[in-house]
């Protein structure tokens, strides 16, 4: 170790900024042919990497941790950033990854909007194997609430690549005001909603704890907002 610990600094490690993190992405960058070093996204739209925690959730990794990949430290909101928030509602799509009671992993898409810090997601009339309350999303949330949600955005040109995870607790709601209001939101996003008997079907609700994003995050104006919000 005596001769191995000056060479984390020959190599230009630095663990307060992350530097050898960011230098070993410049050379991923080179190796596909994306920009070297990247850059906060913006309308030209280049790679980012940001971490945003929302309020009451305390982060144990330090802002500028080794798993960092931004071109600086990573940067600290209490809400979605507008770019954030508009290129999910640019998106069609989501995937929501719950746990069961043994930690045993289940993904599926999702129909998805946000309003005030929550992300609702129903329960359509798709055919599905198992009835609403037997079906593995809502079973696994109530045994275990903690949940994530991922959308993203695949481009052959990886300079548009991007996508942003959404991370907290979520509860089922079956009746009552905030159910009701989640239902209109949905069926103003999704015309295919609107069309179907899903107002008495239960809404997951996740309560954001933390949101992380990475790459290229800008909206082109071929790409259609579904703002079904108020």
């Amino acid at each position: 170790m005596r001769r191995l610990y000056p060479l984390r600094w020959k190599i230009g490690f630095a663990p307060e900024c992350g530097l050898l993190s960011r230098r070993l992405e410049a050379a991923a960058n080179v190796r596909f042919g994306l920009p070297a070093q990247p850059v906060d996204a913006t309308p030209a739209g280049l790679p980012t990497f940001v971490r945003t925690p929302i309020p009451g959730w305390r982060s144990r990794a330090k802002p500028c941790s080794i798993g960092a990949i931004d071109s600086h430290c990573a940067a600290d909101r209490h809400v979605l950033s507008d770019h954030e928030r508009r290129f999910l509602l640019t998106r069609r799509v989501g995937h929501l990854a719950t746990a069961d009671s043994r930690a045993i992993p289940h993904v599926l898409p999702v129909c998805f909007t946000i309003s005030q810090g929550t992300l609702y997601i129903t329960i359509d009339e798709k055919p599905k194997r198992v009835a609403g309350p037997a079906l593995k999303r809502i079973r696994n949330i109530e045994r275990n609430p903690m949940v994530a949600v991922v959308v993203d955005r695949y481009d052959e040109d990886w300079a548009r690549l991007g996508w942003v995870m959404l991370r907290g607790r979520a509860e089922i709601l079956r009746t009552g005001t905030e159910h009701d209001r989640a239902q209109e939101l949905l069926r103003a996003r999704y015309r295919q909603l609107a069309a179907m008997q899903i107002a008495e079907r239960p809404v997951i609700a996740v309560r954001l704890e933390r949101v992380t994003s990475w790459g290229n995050l800008s909206v082109s104006a071929d790409e259609t907002d579904y703002d079904g919000q108020a």
